[in-house]
């Protein structure tokens, strides 16, 4: 959907009315709590403070709660684990009126592009408030100018190296550039409160996201959502607009709106009727490159393509419409995985029925970087870990707690060793899934990793990865990455670039080099599954095809909800064109144990 064309209003169609008091649902609500908790973490200037920390178990309990949370009183919402008093009369505040006045207050008090400013490396909460009160910075743009002026080293704890490591990290990651991106993880959580609320409406057929976010970008600017509706289409804007995540309503029509939503990022929506959903969501999900090789082939044909249909050119006659396989069928092709819709010679390989098979959830037989609260950060027992893994079906399993020199989240070698013994204690309950006992290492500057070699010798599996030193040239982190590659220790290279997603970027690596160690030595690529990570990125993914260089793909899991992470790391994976046989946790057990315990 393009900005420009956008319409503010159109006749016969009044203002959005006032919010109706429907139910919200769970996501909705868990969704503002998590809200609350990031602008809490400015007013105290702590990510870690008591009430920070409240507001997110509370968002999770009511994110994992089995029940509509909307309609429990506030006597039973406060007898919720880690939802207290003062929480349960908020989201009673919250369901009753479609506002939380302590929200509103803060989103006042701390508009998008101020919470823009914490995005940047090296400011967080407390340097945000600095750079308010002693300069007046307001926002990126305001930073930079600040940055320029050489006024940032003036504010108390900052500096000449700060304002350096700041400036340059602005340009690295593009923040504050004309066009706003999102993190695709802040894009989907809000998508999904906005598709969960408009599906469950009466009369409602489908309601999903589209656009870049549908293709898995790793950065999404405007958020586009098509929904087919039977009937009142009416309702489904009222409901959109009146949504608790609205801060402004730009445009407001019969079939299509737009709003702004209190974080800044700007929600597109279009109501179809159902026959006509195929052709909207083919049209709106893009790329336009994608989109005008369809095109074309309609024309060759004598037909149009729109947003409504294909279409017979002479006749008007619609050819296809519903869905987008009956549209891609038409025009000779099988149906194309949305992750590869960026005209990437993918509708030739189609033509010719040569497209890869789609990596799927179902493909996944293990997860091989999973940490328990063993390590600082980690959320969950061991003994939990295990059973959600068995729960998926999981063939095998290998558990890795940080190891010892990560400052705070680290485990000593006597605590794996006591870890291990646990494990041994435990696998008769899981029979049908073989366990690993691991680690996850830090990979030095010098590309050096934890212990010693005897103990070593004495884990199942390990994973590396880089944790500091993010600011190496070039030349010094590639060195770094295949040194540990090298290592016999080494199995697999655990999220590759260290970034995370619109917040850090990742280190600077010769990719031909990295892939070249990754064929000689036979250690394999992790395709880690959280959302500020998706690393290694799409292009050293596609770098990859057609090279014998093998992937995993793992979701890092800190608590056992988060080994549903599966979902974005093998759509990122599509991305990257990852075929199945190339990523070795979708192998067998008794392959997948050959190769893992075999020398590099």
């Amino acid at each position: 959907m393009v900005a420009a064309a956008r319409p503010r209003g159109e006749p016969g169609v009044g203002p959005p009315p006032a919010y109706p008091g429907r139910v919200l649902g769970n996501g909705e609500i868990a969704s503002v709590l998590y809200e609350l908790a990031r602008l809490t973490t400015l007013e105290d200037g702590s990510s870690q403070s008591f009430r920070v920390r409240a507001y997110e178990a509370a968002a999770r309990a009511v994110e994992g709660h089995p029940h509509a949370v909307a309609e429990l009183s506030e006597d039973e919402l406060a007898g919720l684990r880690s939802v207290g008093r003062s929480t349960a009369a908020k989201i009673r505040e919250l369901v009753g009126t479609g506002h939380m006045e302590k929200l509103d207050r803060l989103r006042a008090k701390y508009p998008p592009a101020f919470q823009e400013l914490t995005r940047v490396p090296g400011v967080g909460p407390k340097t945000a408030l600095a750079l308010r009160q002693h300069l007046g910075v307001q926002s990126v743009e305001d930073l930079k100018a600040a940055l320029d002026a050489q006024a940032v080293r003036t504010v108390p704890g900052l500096g000449a190296k700060s304002e350096e490591n700041i400036g340059r990290a602005i340009d690295r990651l593009g923040i504050g550039a004309k066009e706003r991106r999102t993190p695709i993880g802040d894009a989907l959580r809000v998508a999904a409160d906005v598709t969960e609320a408009l599906g469950a409406l009466p009369g409602v057929v489908r309601a999903e996201v589209m656009g870049s976010l549908r293709r898995f970008r790793e950065t999404i600017g405007d958020v586009d959502v098509v929904v087919a509706a039977e009937s009142s289409p009416e309702a489904v804007m009222s409901r959109f607009t009146s949504m608790p995540l609205v801060a402004e309503v730009i445009a407001y029509g019969a079939r299509k709106s737009a709003i702004i939503s209190s974080s800044g990022m700007q929600i597109d929506l279009r109501v179809v009727e159902p026959g006509q959903y195929g052709s909207a969501a083919l049209y709106f999900t893009g790329s336009k490159a994608h989109n005008i090789r369809l095109r074309q082939l309609a024309i060759e044909r004598g037909w149009t393509l729109s947003e409504y249909g294909l279409a017979d050119a002479a006749t008007g006659e619609v050819i296809a419409s519903a869905t987008e396989e009956a549209v891609y069928g038409a025009l000779g092709l099988p149906w194309i995985p949305p992750e590869l819709r960026e005209d990437d010679g993918e509708i030739e390989l189609a033509a010719e029925g040569a497209l890869p098979r789609p990596i799927g959830q179902g493909d996944l037989r293990g997860d091989l970087h999973v940490h328990t609260d063993l390590s600082g950060d980690g959320r969950e027992p061991l003994e939990a870990m295990l059973a959600a893994a068995a729960d998926r079906g999981y063939e095998y399993l290998a558990i890795t707690d940080h190891a010892e020199d990560l400052a705070v989240n680290g485990v000593s070698r006597e605590e794996l060793e006591a870890q291990r013994s646990r494990l041994e204690a435990l696998r008769d309950r899981f029979p049908e899934m073989a366990l690993l006992h691991g680690t996850e290492l830090n990979i030095g500057p010098d590309g050096s990793v934890d212990y010693d070699r005897a103990f070593l010798a004495g884990l199942e599996w390990t994973v590396a990865g880089v944790h500091s030193h993010f600011e190496l040239d070039r030349e010094t982190q590639t060195r770094r990455i295949v040194t540990a590659m090298r290592n016999p220790a080494v199995r697999a290279i655990a999220h590759l670039s260290g970034r995370k997603i619109g917040r850090r970027p990742g280190i600077d690596l010769d990719i031909e080099a990295i892939l070249t160690a990754a064929e000689e030595t036979g250690t394999a690529l992790e395709i880690n599954c959280h959302l500020d990570r998706l690393d290694a990125p799409v292009e050293v993914l596609r770098a990859a095809r057609g090279r014998e260089v093998l992937f995993l793909i793992n979701t890092d899991a800190h608590d056992a909800r988060e080994l549903a992470n599966t979902v974005w790391g093998v759509r990122h994976a599509r991305r990257g064109w990852v075929e199945p046989d190339r990523v070795a946790n979708t192998w067998p057990r008794e392959r997948f144990l050959e190769w893992a315990r075999g020398t590099p």
